[in-house]
């Protein structure tokens, strides 16, 4: 059983064994004290994380939603309204919801499709490439700078700085490992990370008004809204979440997707029949679960499994275990596209704390899908692919890919 605290344990991919394992024999298991961090519980089946998502009065996000110990005063310094609870959470959500919830999303679907289409075009003029990097991280970023309205001319750097400060373990995104080397100096910037000064800096100039934002995006609306504007402080921290969030997770799935197209050879048939399009993004995303977890801390004690969870303790709720129990999913581990329903748990589904871009996320999904499978007859990869090293967001970061063209 791998140790679910060290980032190594996931740098060849996620260790489902380890959460097979954990499901069957300890379904509530205790990770001691490790690094200066104290112990945390796993929740590893599907029904426990449901039931801990729908009660956030036992299982609170108040006190961050990593791993990670904070100080009261850094949690409030760095939180955002994923680190907060309803009715507080609720008032926040009802100000941003309306402009990711799903008829407003599908307005974007011409310009994302025109995007997917230059995009793939792009990829397949040559004989092998990275499909991460040249597919799965290019529509995300290019869709982020039209929901936040942010220029083009921005969001490489903005992406770079969200992948430091959300790959902040991994010496592929940063160098300041928050495991390999002293943070304290961050310890007021989301992440504990340095870019999380840059990008704070880039959210001042939007406050102050010394740096232009398109008045359609996200961020000009959430500074005026009506239903209570985000501001200040909140608002660099809301800024620095859309910037990491709204980029990688929707990568890692369409990372995912592209590597099982080259491990499942009837995947890109499936694709091409047409009969799949309403159900494969939401089994290419329980697939991919890139965000692994969230944690909430038990505001009483409680009794699971014959383990008592005790008033404060950490608990996780591993998202992309659940998304793959036994229990609930049959072939949980092969990609089923016509799977339905598919009520799976990745980007927090089932709880009052989902993903605010999971329907941007399905779209994008199945439009770059769709513009690749109608252009080759099969995709290979070259080499195996390199994963990120996080417990937190994980995905294939590099894939080398061949396309046979149509």
């Amino acid at each position: 059983m791998k140790d679910l605290a060290d980032h190594d344990s996931f740098v060849d991919g996620v260790p489902h064994e380890t959460f097979a394992q954990m499901r069957a024999e300890a379904p509530a298991h205790w990770t001691e004290a490790f690094g200066g961090q104290r112990g945390f519980w796993s929740l590893t089946r599907y029904a426990d994380i449901m039931a801990a998502q729908k009660d956030p009065n036992t299982f609170s996000s108040a006190q961050g939603i990593r791993i990670e110990d904070q100080s009261h005063e850094e949690y409030l310094a760095r939180r955002t309204f994923q680190e907060t609870d309803p009715p507080e959470h609720t008032v926040t959500r009802r100000a941003v919801n309306p402009a990711f919830a799903k008829p407003v999303v599908a307005q974007f679907e011409p310009l994302i499709r025109e995007l997917a289409q230059e995009i793939v075009a792009e990829a397949l003029e040559h004989a092998e490439f990275d499909a991460v990097d040249k597919i799965a991280k290019r529509l995300p970023m290019l869709m982020l700078g039209r929901i936040l309205g942010v220029p083009d001319a921005d969001l490489d750097w903005l992406v770079e700085r969200g992948d430091a400060l959300i790959g902040n373990t991994d010496p592929d995104f940063t160098d300041t490992v928050i495991d390999k080397v002293d943070t304290d100096a961050y310890r007021m910037m989301p992440f504990r990370s340095p870019a999380g000064v840059e990008l704070y800096d880039y959210a001042d100039d939007i406050l102050n008004g010394t740096r232009d934002v398109d008045d359609k995006g996200i961020l000009a609306r959430v500074l005026r809204s009506e239903d209570g504007a985000i501001t200040g402080q909140d608002f660099k921290n809301f800024f620095c979440l859309l910037v990491a969030a709204g980029n990688d997770t929707t990568r890692y799935s369409i990372a995912m997707a592209l590597h099982l197209l080259t491990q499942q050879k009837n995947l890109l048939g499936a694709l091409q029949s047409g009969q799949v399009w309403e159900t494969c993004a939401d089994e290419f995303i329980r697939l991919a679960s890139p965000t692994l977890h969230f944690r909430r801390t038990a505001t009483r004690d409680i009794e699971m499994h014959g383990q008592t969870i005790r008033e404060g303790d950490k608990v996780l709720m591993w998202f992309v275990s659940g998304s793959r129990d036994e229990t609930m999913f049959d072939n949980p581990h092969f990609a089923q596209l016509d799977r339905s329903p598919n009520r799976h748990v990745a980007f927090g589904q089932g709880g009052p704390h989902v993903c605010l871009g999971m329907w941007l996320a399905k779209l994008e999904l199945k439009c770059v899908l769709q513009e690749l499978a109608g252009r080759i007859r099969a995709l290979e990869a070259v080499d195996a692919p390199t994963w990120t090293r996080s417990n937190f967001i994980c995905g294939v970061k590099s894939l080398t890919a061949r396309p046979t063209l149509k």
